[in-house]
């Protein structure tokens, strides 16, 4: 049996202000838990053979929460492009964050997304998306505004990142099931994993088991394999 591991990979890294409050901890100190964790499997999915990795880091729906919580989180973005943005480069891996990069973003903020950027443009062993003041819709919007003519990949072009494959896997942590206005447009044919760790928790063994739920659920769609025909609409 051909065995299919999937090279474009999207997470939705849902559970960190649960995973805080499970321990009696600031929310803040959930969100730092989260981006450790996204510093280790994004390590983990190098090795693991994906090529490009998206992960959730804040959604435009993010503004409602607490301007604490949301304070917090820009802080910690720039903390993190500071912290890790050399030790990545070094590591082959290309940066691309993509979103709304106006206002009320800060210019410093910015300026740390362009400056990650463009020294790891060159690098090819995977490329890590980092949807930051992303929403579905308005990216939807957004490509439809600049649409002209033409087919589906012409309209893709208006995308943020139309250099970005479909997913082909997405996961979501936390037990939770559905997109939260995630990649509307990319997720269309992909392969959805939920999973009941909350992001924290998410181990490099439970990545190795969302790999393995697509590969099998490829490989029974193969020549050989065992799938029931689709039933349409009735």
């Amino acid at each position: 049996m051909n065995v299919a591991r999937p090279r474009y990979v999207a997470i939705i890294t849902d559970g960190n202000r649960r995973w805080a409050r499970e321990r009696g901890l600031p929310v803040g100190e959930g969100h730092r838990a989260a981006a450790e964790n996204v510093r280790a499997r994004l390590r983990d999915a190098a090795e693991l053979g994906v090529e490009e990795l998206t992960i959730y880091a804040f959604s435009t729906e993010n503004w409602e929460r607490s301007s604490q919580e949301v304070d917090g989180l820009l802080s910690l973005l720039a903390e993190y492009i500071d912290g890790v943005t050399l030790e990545l480069h070094a590591e082959g891996v290309r940066l691309r964050f993509i979103g709304d990069r106006g206002s009320p973003l800060p210019d410093s903020l910015v300026e740390r997304m362009e400056w990650a950027e463009k020294l790891t443009e060159a690098n090819r062993r995977i490329t890590f998306f980092v949807p930051f003041n992303y929403g579905g819709r308005a990216e939807i919007v957004r490509a439809a505004a600049a649409f002209a003519d033409g087919d589906e990949d012409d309209f893709a072009r208006g995308l943020y990142a139309p250099e970005m494959h479909d997913p082909q896997l997405m996961i979501r942590t936390s037990g939770e099931r559905r997109l939260s206005n995630y990649l509307l447009w990319q997720l269309a044919e992909s392969e959805l994993v939920f999973r009941d760790e909350l992001w924290p928790d998410f181990s490099r063994l439970a990545f190795e088991e969302s790999l393995a739920e697509y590969e099998r659920r490829h490989n029974r769609r193969q020549p050989g394999g065992v799938q029931g025909a689709p039933s349409g609409l009735g």
